[in-house]
């Protein structure tokens, strides 16, 4: 049966000029990706961005269907070839291993793409997304963007269904940690004061996705609770938690 088809796209040719500044690699959670890839050789990088999280002592395919991204991608790095998840230009079991990090919600029928991953990998397939559920509790969701959800629950494909579509996979949660260096969204559990940054919310695409108005009335109720203190009596625990479960997950596909 075919996956949904919607529009979830980002512009990131105009909307995140700067996005490798802020959207860096973490050595935390790379590690576990790295981990996942066992020792596969050649790799394939699906919705590859600027590049974060690419190993770099393997050969690395990147695919990235935003001109803007693939500019971005650091010099020492492979060039991304221009295409899309859902229909990649590749042999069956061309690749040791497939990976694809933090991009799911931006392709337009994310069952495609992963049965095409697994398609083309002999080996593991090893995705980084976010299990919508446990994002819903997301204090930025919560108290301040209930919209986001609306959204996301649009954009995210269940985290089972992940699983179920690459087959013979498991899933692992992946703790955010509070001094986390990739700037997504969940990423500022602990500093709070980093969503008032335009350079920061430029790097997550769920801003350019509100409702007209949404984005500043959140950043207005935010700017106005951490002023008065109502946000650290809410939550101003997590300042001091050195990792957070934002629902990131590591779904690996044997």
């Amino acid at each position: 049966m075919p996956g949904p088809v919607h529009d979830a796209s980002i512009d990131y040719e105009r909307y995140a000029p700067d996005y490798p500044r802020q959207r860096r690699a973490d050595p935390r959670i790379t590690a576990r990706v790295h981990t996942a890839l066992r020792d596969a050789r050649t790799i394939l990088n699906v919705g590859a961005g600027s590049g974060s999280y690419e190993p770099e002592d393997r050969y690395v395919l990147p695919v990235e269907p935003s001109a803007g991204m693939r500019a971005q991608r650091p010099t020492h790095l492979a060039p991304a070839i221009n295409g899309s998840a859902e229909a990649l230009p590749l042999d069956d079991d061309s690749f040791d291993a497939a990976m694809a990090i933090i991009t799911l919600h931006h392709w337009r029928d994310p069952a495609a793409g992963l049965r095409e991953l697994r398609r083309v990998a002999r080996g593991p397939v090893v995705v980084l997304t976010f299990d919508i559920d446990v994002l819903a509790g997301f204090w930025m969701i919560r108290d301040y963007l209930p919209e986001a959800l609306v959204d996301d629950r649009e954009r995210f494909p269940a985290i089972d269904a992940v699983a179920d579509i690459l087959g013979d996979a498991r899933i692992e949660p992946v703790p955010i940690p509070a001094d986390c260096k990739d700037g997504f969204f969940e990423a500022h559990y602990a500093r709070p004061e980093a969503y008032l940054d335009p350079a920061v919310r430029a790097a997550q695409s769920v801003w350019p996705r509100l409702p007209d108005g949404a984005e500043q009335r959140a950043l207005a109720a935010l700017a106005a609770d951490l002023a008065s203190g109502a946000w650290d009596t809410r939550n101003g625990h997590l300042r001091a938690q050195p990792a957070y479960d934002g629902g990131l997950r590591l779904v690996i596909s044997r």
